[in-house]
């Protein structure tokens, strides 16, 4: 800001000091040591609360951006499940024939969507259609216990 040297300095002591006497230059020079002190605490504190407001601005703009982010990605998997209800078959046969059996339907094929989903399904066993399955049976190809029994006794 101000480009003062050592020589300017000088100057303004020698001066100081014919001006104000010997008695007076020690007052003196820790009044202005006060207010250079004030001044540059003021100063900090405009500077921090400036800071703030620049870091909330910020903040408000990336919450902003996400919530709108959130709001398209909202509206895409609306759409989306406005298509998947579309192309889904209106049948009246219901998966489920009774509580606590599962029957295979024909007319509703499970589509993967994820890589997860699709290991998932290649893994699941497969169900003859018109067969029913109940919950209690144990999962085929597997050694699982039935619902109710210990695992290893």
């Amino acid at each position: 800001m101000f480009d003062v040297g050592f020589s300017e300095i000088l100057l303004i002591a020698v001066v100081a000091l014919l001006v104000l006497g010997p008695e007076r230059l020690p007052k003196a020079a820790r009044f202005t040591g006060l207010w250079v002190r004030r001044a540059r605490s003021q100063w900090d504190s405009v500077k921090t609360e400036f800071e703030r407001e620049i870091a909330a601005e910020d903040l408000k703009r990336s919450i902003d951006s996400a919530r709108r982010q959130a709001s398209e990605v909202a509206q895409q998997m609306g759409s989306v499940e406005d298509g998947v209800r579309q192309a889904a078959p209106a049948s009246s046969d219901a998966p489920i024939a009774a509580a606590g059996t599962l029957v295979a339907n024909e007319a509703a094929p499970v589509v993967a969507t994820t890589a997860a989903d699709a290991e998932a399904a290649a893994a699941a066993p497969v169900i003859e259609p018109g067969r029913s399955v109940s919950l209690e049976d144990p999962v085929p190809g597997t050694d699982s216990p039935k619902p109710g029994e210990r695992h290893g006794g």
